[in-house]
């Protein structure tokens, strides 16, 4: 794949000054929004695939899929566990199939917002959580689009697992690692990430563009 990525450009130079008050409020005040119809069936759809096929195998969630690469590489990389790849668009999943899944793998068309909150609803605790190049929403009114100010965030810590998210956008790591501190407790450090075997087509075109990456990583178990 060619090198032709531009770096993301905003105007905003840091973390968001309003990011802890923002997460603060999401987790003083539960996010209700109604569940879609077509969400509530994609969930009982890729839950009763996962109950039939491993029912007790741990869960990973590779949440924004996109075309399925990095979901593959987890099935692959985690034989043991049964990996779930959701992405809000049919077009991507679709996009270039059928691809060769693994048998502990699955790929569903859902909002993350549902799904998410479906799992939560569920009883579900995750092994491994997975947020790979998420949209950086990158101008400085965007930032309750990006997940760390969405107000779905704290479903996250419901979840638990081992949770790593990377970007190409340093402060996109920063805040997240600033929101993961608040919501866990725990301190979670930003880290430079280099790779030669990159999992999702996103990370191979920063790659070939010559971008750095960082990365978060936290245990919520």
């Amino acid at each position: 794949m060619s090198g032709n990525s531009r770096l993301i450009s905003s105007a905003q130079s840091a973390p968001h000054g309003d990011l802890s008050a923002l997460v603060q409020r999401h987790i003083a005040h539960p996010f209700r929004k109604p569940m879609a119809d077509y969400n509530l069936e994609a969930f009982s759809a890729v839950m009763s695939s996962y109950e039939k096929r491993q029912p007790a195998a741990p869960l990973i969630l590779d949440a924004g899929c996109g075309v399925g690469w990095s979901t593959r590489r987890l099935a692959e990389r985690f034989p043991e566990h049964f990996v779930i790849g959701v992405d809000q668009s049919l077009d991507r999943i679709n996009r270039g199939k059928p691809l060769p899944l693994p048998a502990n793998a699955v790929l569903v068309r859902a909002d993350l917002v549902d799904f998410w909150r479906l799992l939560v609803a569920r009883g579900v605790k995750l092994a491994r959580h997975y947020n790979l190049y998420p949209n950086p929403w990158p101008k400085i009114g965007h930032l309750a689009r990006r997940w760390h100010g969405h107000a779905v965030f704290p479903s996250w810590l419901a979840l638990g697992g081992k949770l790593e998210c990377r970007s190409n956008w340093p402060i996109y790591i920063e805040e997240m690692a600033l929101a993961l501190t608040q919501l866990s407790g725990q301190t979670v450090l930003v880290e430079a990430y280099e790779t030669d075997d990159p999992m999702t087509p996103f990370e191979q075109k920063y790659l070939a563009s010559g971008h750095l990456l960082w990365r978060c990583r936290v245990d919520l178990r």
